[in-house]
Parts: structure tokens; sequence; C-alpha cells
């Protein structure tokens, strides 16, 4: 009698077979119908995820650190493989008891997060904003959804600690897709004392077939699988290696804090709690916020993050030096 393990090889290869027979017969029958459904929506997608520049509006566009009465300066500085990035530097008033690098979300700018370091100056920290590879300012041709950002996230602590002789402990603040850049940075980087990752995905592959379910209702196989592979090779990463749960474990004992957002159908709270789950700090902290906008907990519920990240922050070991 066959083994379990081999009668589940045995359905899946089945399953795969009568699909491509599937998508034969279809092709035969209805070849416009088909190319579209499984070429020109596929490529469409990827395009559009990976080279599309589309700046989603923000209630702070036009504002500086100034605007927040907060001394700043414009800096230039280049990532690990070339990228020019363009950002802002907000040194702390008086001795400062760390710096705090902030990471924007996809289709955002460096403004997004501008109260988030307006705050957390009041609290004595060094900021550094700046805008992620093919989004505001800075340079690049392509958007990896976190993955090549790493190396954005990567080079600004460098700059940092180099260029600006920041205090440490070095703590990167990432929203959805800076997010997902700050955890992978900090999976290689030991630089970085503590992430706080706010609406996070878990896996690449794992958001891609979440979001066309949720927003087109197109299955996993292949359509999504088809985009999934196409970004993940137009990005130069295999789509296997673009995995948070991994990176966390990799994080080790470093403080993490996780934030949801309840009602967020994009990064539901379940993705926070998984990624929770697998961190091994024993500073690891997670807050799920009333609201339901997408990566909108530091808006749409103010004082409880705030009151999080201020606690969070006051657990992080000091740096005994550099």
């Amino acid at each position: 009698m066959p083994s379990p393990s081999r009668i589940v090889k045995i359905v899946r290869n089945t399953v795969v077979v009568l699909c491509a027979l599937a998508a034969t017969l279809f092709s035969m029958l209805a070849p416009w119908l088909a190319t579209t459904l499984f070429i020109v929506l596929p490529w469409t997608f990827t395009y559009t995820a990976t080279h599309r520049q589309f700046h989603y509006p923000d209630a702070n566009d036009g504002k500086t650190p100034q605007t927040f009465k907060l001394d700043f300066r414009g800096i230039e500085f280049t990532s690990q493989d070339g990228v020019p990035l363009r950002g802002w530097y907000i040194p702390a008033e008086g001795p400062a008891r760390g710096t705090i690098v902030y990471c924007h979300g996809l289709n955002r700018t460096r403004v997004e997060l501008l109260p988030d370091a307006v705050f957390a100056h009041s609290l004595g920290y060094n900021g550094l904003l700046f805008d992620l590879r093919h989004h505001g300012a800075s340079g690049g041709t392509i958007t990896t959804l976190g993955y090549q950002e790493r190396r954005d996230v990567e080079a600004a602590v460098s700059y940092a600690l180099e260029r600006e002789n920041a205090a440490r402990p070095i703590v990167v603040w990432g929203v959805s897709m800076g997010a997902s850049a700050a955890l992978l940075a900090a999976a290689e980087s030991p630089d970085i004392s503590a992430v706080i990752s706010d609406s996070s995905f878990d896996s690449f592959m794992g958001t891609v077939r979440h979001h066309l379910k949720l927003f087109l209702h197109l299955p996993s196989f292949p359509i999504a699988d088809e985009v999934g592979y196409w970004v993940a090779w137009r990005g130069n990463f295999r789509p296997g290696d673009f995995n948070l749960v991994k990176a966390v474990e990799r994080i080790g004992d470093r403080p993490i804090l996780f934030v949801a957002v309840a009602g967020d159908r994009r990064m539901p709270p379940w993705i926070a709690q998984t990624l929770y789950a697998h961190a091994r700090s024993p500073l690891k902290e997670i807050i799920v916020l009333p609201g339901r906008r997408h990566g909108e907990g530091f808006n749409q519920a103010r004082e409880p993050y705030e009151k999080a990240v201020t606690d969070f922050l006051a657990k992080i070991p000091a740096a005994n030096g550099p």
C-alpha cells in the first residue's frame, strides 16, 4: 500500500496534469480569451506592481519636519546595489536616546511616517526618513514589495551610523511594505537593535495570492502564481526567499513590536499574530488597534499606538558603545 506522502504526490501530480489538459483545451476553444486570462492579465498585474509609479495622496504631502518646527537637513546616500536614495535626518534635541529609521509603504513616500517621527522626536530620538527605491525623490526603476528594499533600509542604517554618528540603539519602524523590508533588513544586519513592524505580510507568495483573491476574485492557480513568479523574476529574487516568518526567526532575541489593525482586510491581525508566535525575543510585543484601513493604525488609534511604542522603546536595552 502506498505511503501517505506518496499518495499526496500522486494526487498533486494528477491535479497538475488535469489542469494542464484543461488549460490546453480551453486555449484551443478560445485562444484569445486564454491569452488574455493567462498571459496578458498576469503580465499587466506584474508590470503594475513593479514598475508603475503612483503616489497615494497623503494628508502630509508638501510638509517637511520644519512644518512641525523640527530641525532637519536633506540627505542623500546610496543603497547597497547602487540606487540613489534621498531623505531627511532629524537630530534629537540634546543627547539622543537612540535613532529610528522610518520605512514607508507601497505607493507612499517618507511623509507617510512624518507624524510618527514627530512623536518619536518628542521622546528624544533621532529620526531618519527616506524614500524607498522607485518612490518619491529616490532613484530606481523597479519596486520589489520589500525584498530589494531591504538593501535601502540597511543603507539608511549605515548612513545614520557612519555619516551622522547617530546614537544607538537603532530601531527600524516600517509600515506595510516598509515593515517587510525592515524585518528582512534586521534579519541580516546586527546594527538594527529592534523593529516596529506595522502591518507586514507573512510571505511574498501568500500576499500575492491573498490580494488577487481579495480584490479581483482570481484563483491562486495559475494566475496568482504567474504574477508572483514574474514579479520575483523581475525583482531578481526567489519567491521562497521572501518569507517574513523566517526573517523573524533569524532576528533572534532582538525586540519586535508587531502592530495590526483589527479590520484590515489586506493584512489581517492573524498575520501579526503568526509573526509574533515565531519571534524569539522575550521583549516581543503585539498590539491590535481598532480601525479598518490598512496601515492607518497611527492615524486611527493614535493614543494606544503611541503608548505601545513608548512602552516598547523603554524596554530596549541601551547601547554600550559603537
